[in-house]
């Protein structure tokens, strides 16, 4: 089990020499946004996993007026530790103006 500690360092600081977090935002967005064919607005979140980068992108749907009625989805995007999309699903549509309340 000792062997495994060391192994699992020399991977996590390969993928940070490879793709940092900056790096990992930018490809995932860009990526996604050859997919859908829309730009991304923004990343909620981004994290480093054994396989490389998982992050929460937030596009525009559908452009409404006022704005706060404008449609958004977001959408669950994995790269690897190169940097290149394995995988993208949307997990949820809202409108922009809708606030996150606790339950």
């Amino acid at each position: 089990m000792a062997e495994a500690q060391p192994a699992r360092r020399r991977k996590a600081s390969a993928r940070r020499g490879v793709t940092g977090a900056a790096s990992a935002m930018r490809s995932a967005t860009e990526q996604l946004a050859q997919l859908l064919g829309r730009e991304p607005e923004s990343v909620s979140s981004l994290r480093p996993t054994e396989e490389g980068w998982e992050a929460q992108v937030e596009v525009l749907e559908l452009a409404r007026i006022p704005d706060t009625t404008s449609v958004m989805a977001s959408y669950k995007v994995t790269i690897d530790e190169e940097g290149e999309l394995i995988s993208y699903e949307q997990t949820r549509r809202y409108s922009r103006g809708m606030i996150d309340r606790p339950a």
